[in-house]
């Protein structure tokens, strides 16, 4: 007999939130070998959330989340298919809908940034980790996501701009 999962955590979404993302993601197909049920995708998107805002590491993920291994492998697929990206998106634009972002704050002390071909030997951080990958697709996906205050590209930041002698 299948084990199944029993969530038991405090959601982070709505059902109404969940409503519109769940068109996004692809339902998870049991293996022809057999095995579990496969955990649905909004606990595992749930525990994804979690993780983004507490910025902890993935053996903290409370208990009554799905594993941590299962959460990291649904991330890297929907990272991988660009579903999550979309899904932030989502999110993002409804927080700017209801007037809860302020875009001009968003990163304003660029500290996200790294040097460019690095920084000083005096100015690297003392064993600080850098961000993930998927951080960083985060942080574009909200950059990138008011159409009011989107960067525009200047000439000067333009390789074909450049001299190449």
């Amino acid at each position: 007999m299948a084990k199944t999962y029993a969530a038991s955590y405090e959601p982070m979404l709505t059902d109404e939130q969940w409503t519109k993302l769940a068109p996004l993601f692809l339902e998870p197909v049991r293996s022809a070998r057999g095995g579990q049920t496969p955990i649905d995708n909004r606990h595992c998107f749930e525990g994804i959330l979690w993780m983004l805002r507490y910025g902890a590491a993935w053996k903290a993920l409370p208990r009554g989340y799905p594993s941590a291994s299962t959460c990291w492998r649904r991330l890297q697929e929907w990272a991988d298919e660009d579903v999550l990206e979309e899904a932030w998106r989502v999110l993002l634009g409804e927080l700017d809908q209801r007037g809860r972002l302020v875009w001009k704050e968003c990163f304003a002390d660029a500290t996200f940034i790294p040097a460019k071909k690095g920084g000083l030997e005096s100015g690297k951080p003392s064993g600080g980790k850098e961000p993930s990958w998927w951080w960083w697709r985060m942080a574009r996906a909200y950059l990138w996501g008011s159409a009011s205050s989107r960067p525009r590209p200047t000439k000067a930041s333009s390789s074909k701009s450049r001299s190449t002698t």
